[in-house]
């Protein structure tokens, strides 16, 4: 649990004022008022880019069409993650705001929450495509991210959220990756500044901790809104069921990772009472919101995504996509344009029937499997994959890597590096892998290293990081 001292947040009540109304205006006035919204935005941000970042200069075309027609998006180059680290302080608009002072900034965990500068909200992603990204959020940003956070999202209690609609009398626990300056946990902890009073109803607990101690901690605490990823409430639903954990939340909320209709009904049948799931990354954090018909529905009026193939080529409605182009219209400090996501989503053709104007998608998020094993005295131990990818990540500092359980007492780490580079990062890896099979009383536990070898790839030619046991996994299912 993260405690700092108090520094006023990144928190503009105007701005979030208007935000919400024009946001609560897009949904009534249909499809057309929601294209209307995101091309107007999109051509302020095209424009705010060119002149504020010299990035964008030399990438986007010197004029724009003129403001009757559209802009050919399909025109402009696609960004990776790599181009906008490398490019970094030349790809923000704010020339106060520089990579190193970031990273500076970052390395104190005591800071998770607080306003780089006094003016800015900074978090980082996960090296899930083989690099860390840096994203930041000025006031205006924030005050799109909260308003999408308070409107956008299904009210699974509609009567308790019309009289408390700030959750003040909800104890909420986000249970995740603290580690890190992390989206996640710089929101929560951005909260707790924000409202001191929350100090004692939200809480952080480190998905990194020994399970047994999560599951105290939560008896203790006894939430009553649940937050974290599908495989750890999976896992948490399962202390459940042997009478370990003893809570009996009132929403259960997720993200992160792909939520399979199995986990969904363990979860639901366990804890007696529904799961609120969302999509979202560290380039958007409220990409998409679930409806009561359990439909995803994207916020298409501040951001854009573009479903493609293996060429940058649209897919049409109801294809799923090699990957997805994200444009990002509420943050002209950062620019992202047709940013490379890798994720990959269809967009489904018609109407949704709760009638909201968004368009519904359905999306193939991370979709790595938890390892399993068991201790000295038999009982059953597993290893949640954003927990390995975290430690493999900030404590060994190895991103391009993939962990395979070969059987029950083997792990082989294959990492995508060569020569003395990869000797180090292993050394340090399998130190780490150690001290955790130690720490939870894994016997026994052969660590295989291999590298100098390609990851192996799915068929939809991502890379899966986290790989369990075939034959447990098929026999669990």
């Amino acid at each position: 649990m993260i405690h700092s001292a108090f520094t006023p947040p990144v928190f503009d009540p105007l701005r979030l004022a208007d935000a919400s109304l024009d946001i609560t205006a897009a949904q009534r006035r249909g499809v057309q008022g929601i294209r209307t919204r995101q091309t107007s935005r999109l051509r302020a941000l095209l424009e705010a880019a060119r002149s504020q970042t010299r990035f964008w200069r030399e990438r986007l075309p010197e004029t724009l069409p003129p403001s009757g027609e559209g802009v050919d998006l399909a025109a402009l180059p696609v960004l990776t993650k790599a181009q906008l680290m490398a490019r970094f302080d030349d790809a923000i608009a704010a020339p106060e705001v520089t990579l190193a002072g970031l990273r500076r900034f970052m390395s104190d965990p005591a800071r998770v929450g607080e306003a780089f500068l006094g003016r800015y909200i900074v978090w980082e992603s996960s090296g899930t495509s083989g690099e860390s990204g840096v994203f930041v959020q000025d006031a205006p940003t924030m005050a799109v991210l909260d308003a999408l956070e308070a409107l956008r999202r299904h009210t699974l209690r509609p009567m308790r959220r019309l009289f408390d609609p700030l959750y003040l009398s909800e104890r909420l626990v986000f249970v995740g990756a603290t580690c890190g300056h992390f989206a996640s946990v710089v929101s929560v902890e951005r909260l707790r500044r924000l409202n001191p009073w929350m100090g004692m109803a939200y809480h952080t607990l480190s998905i990194m901790r020994p399970t047994l101690e999560i599951v105290a901690e939560l008896n203790a605490l006894q939430p009553t809104i649940l937050v974290s990823y599908p495989t750890a409430v999976a896992l948490l639903a399962d202390q459940a069921r042997a009478g370990a954990l003893q809570i009996r939340p009132d929403e259960i909320w997720t993200g992160g990772e792909t939520l399979t209709a199995d986990v969904r009904r363990h979860v639901e049948e366990t804890f007696g009472c529904h799961i609120r799931n969302s999509y979202g990354a560290s380039e958007f954090l409220s990409i998409g919101w679930e409806c009561a018909q359990g439909a995803m529905h994207a916020n298409t009026d501040w951001v854009i995504l573009e479903p493609v193939d293996e060429r940058m080529q649209p897919v049409p409605p109801g294809t799923v996509s090699h990957t997805t182009l994200l444009t990002n219209l509420a943050n002209h400090l950062q620019p992202l344009i047709r940013y490379d996501l890798g994720d990959r989503l269809r967009v489904l053709p018609g109407a949704c029937a709760c009638g909201s104007p968004l368009p519904v998608i359905e999306v193939e998020g991370r979709q790595d499997d938890p390892l399993v094993w068991r201790d000295a005295h038999g009982a059953r131990v597993s290893w949640l994959p954003l927990a390995l990818s975290t430690l493999l990540e900030e404590e060994c500092g190895v991103f391009d890597f993939q962990l395979r359980q070969q059987d029950d007492r083997t792990l082989c780490l294959r990492v995508g590096l060569d020569g003395d580079a990869a000797h180090e990062a292993l050394t340090r890896c399998h130190r780490s892998l150690a001290a955790l099979a130690k720490r939870d009383r894994v016997p026994g536990l052969r660590i295989v290293m291999e590298h100098g070898q390609p990851l192996l790839r799915g068929s939809s030619g991502k890379v899966k990081r986290v790989i369990g046991d075939a034959r447990r996994l098929k026999a669990q299912r």
